[in-house]
């Protein structure tokens, strides 16, 4: 391999040390705690296992951490209630609804929901008009932590080409966007794009997020290209045993690690950085609250 390995679990780590550095000024200087609600409807065992993830690293760089845990068959009204609860209370600055919800709930009617301000995932259509127009918006997590790679990495992107291959509203979309905000010029792919190989070899930033395994091998790389790899897939292992899987990219590791100039890994890449952006944003949105200075380097 001869790319530059982006840790992304460093990078997270650094991140969470400057939140509770940022929250225990908060405390000491204003008496202020910032808080986090996490709603969870039904038992999906993915989800479960994340917002215990989550509830974790709140309480550990020093927050508040709120769960509300719903039945499956809880109904939209209910669910609408508890969120129009949250809105209210001072002491809770972030709000998240872990998806997917149920089939029977309406999903951007609870995102929606959110109030924009404590809106912490960036998915409420406010912060989404507000990202795509420039001006301050709560930003979408993931999309944050591969910006910050990537200015870590490179420093300034200005006038770099970048790729994004997916357009989904969490990632691909708001990626793009945030791209363009620090002066890339920005190509979105996706499934319909004619020549989608030639279109990635131009770039100097490929970021995938379409989630199909190993789609983008090394010979649509440019050389010397940044590889921003958000997939998260699983594959069988039976050379682990029976019923095992391993975690793979949308990227092949090892083909584009072999002409790429810098890469992130999977897992260990921006998985982490995910939830890192998570208590910034809470952090954040907090202190635009209170109408305090931010926690410079943890926003767009």
């Amino acid at each position: 391999m001869s790319a530059t390995l982006i840790d992304g679990k460093a990078f997270a780590g650094r991140v969470r040390t400057q939140v509770a550095e940022h929250v225990a000024r908060l405390k000491a200087d204003h008496g202020i705690t910032p808080g986090l609600a996490v709603v969870l409807v039904g038992e999906d065992p993915a989800s479960q296992v994340y917002v215990r993830s989550k509830g974790k690293q709140t309480v550990e760089v020093g927050m508040k951490s709120v769960e509300h845990k719903l039945d499956v068959s809880t109904a939209q009204e209910d669910l609408l209630a508890v969120i129009n609860q949250l809105n209210n209370d001072p002491e809770i600055h972030g709000i998240l609804v872990q998806l997917p919800l149920p089939d029977h709930l309406d999903e951007d009617m609870v995102i929606n929901a959110i109030a924009p301000e404590k809106d912490v995932d960036g998915f409420h259509i406010s912060n989404v008009g507000l990202l795509g127009t420039g001006q301050k918006s709560m930003v979408p997590c993931t999309p944050l932590g591969c910006l910050m790679m990537l200015r870590d990495h490179h420093g300034s992107l200005s006038g770099m080409d970048a790729v994004v291959i997916g357009r989904s509203n969490i990632v691909g979309k708001p990626m793009a966007q945030l791209l363009l905000g620090d002066s890339c010029t920005v190509t979105i792919a996706h499934s319909r794009t004619k020549d989608l190989a030639d279109v990635v070899r131009r770039a100097d930033i490929v970021v995938a997020a379409v989630g199909r395994p190993e789609m983008v091998p090394g010979d649509w790389i440019k050389p010397g290209a940044t590889v921003i790899d958000v997939g998260i897939n699983r594959l069988d292992a039976p050379e682990k045993g029976e019923g095992k899987t391993r975690l793979v990219g949308d990227a092949d590791f090892e083909s584009c690690a072999a002409v790429a100039g810098a890469i992130t890994p999977v897992p260990g890449g921006v998985g982490p950085m995910t939830i890192a952006c998570l208590l910034a944003n809470t952090v954040t949105a907090c202190c635009r609250a209170n109408r305090l200075e931010e926690p410079e380097g943890l926003t767009a």
